[in-house]
């Protein structure tokens, strides 16, 4: 399976209408994949660190496998912008 950060920036995008995502590949010359996202969405109201998480695995199930390294960090679209403001 083929990953890069588009396939999976777009994927994201999609499945948790997201506002924002960021995806870096980590990989630097390694022999496994490795990426750190960035998700923005209002599906992660309410919704504790532990649940957001398993909404973007649930979401990447079919690739994950497939990734050796995986570094998420998931914000509702109220803690981006206070974040952004500091």
């Amino acid at each position: 399976m083929e990953l890069s950060a588009d396939y999976l920036r777009e994927k994201l995008r999609q499945d948790l209408e997201a506002e924002h995502v960021e995806v870096e590949d980590t990989t630097l010359n390694r022999c496994v994949t490795s990426f750190r996202v960035l998700v923005v969405s209002a599906k992660f109201e309410g919704k504790p660190l532990l649940q957001r998480h398993r909404l973007v695995n649930e979401c990447l199930a079919e690739e994950l496998p497939h990734i050796h390294a995986f570094e998420q960090k998931t914000l509702t679209p109220e803690q981006w912008t206070r974040q952004r403001q500091e």
